[in-house]
């Protein structure tokens, strides 16, 4: 199983319009193969102290994909390559994290 942790860095107050786009995206990518999960979601505001600094202009995503092959599909779809051209003047910069479990 493969884990995806995506922070996209937005620009400034540009947020919401990025996760307006993944929620317009979700179906699709939930129906593709392979897909167990996949969330867009924002830090959480709370009082843990060992909690990064809360960056209200990023979306993390949470991925969880059932092969290496399943998520290689996922980036090169033709929905995936539309959805990048289509909201990347939103984007300042991304970090991808592709996890698997030991």
């Amino acid at each position: 199983m493969i884990h995806v942790v995506a922070k996209i860095s937005v620009k400034k107050g540009r947020a919401s319009e990025l996760l307006a786009a993944f929620k317009e995206l979700l179906s699709k990518v939930q129906a593709e193969a392979g897909c167990i999960a996949y969330v867009p979601t924002v830090d959480a505001v709370t009082d843990i102290d060992r909690q990064a600094p809360v960056d209200a202009d990023a979306v993390t995503m949470v991925e969880k994909w059932e092969s290496l092959d399943h998520l290689k599909a996922h980036l090169s779809a033709a929905h995936m390559l539309e959805f990048r051209s289509r909201i990347g003047h939103l984007v300042e910069t991304s970090d991808l994290r592709i996890l698997e479990e030991e």
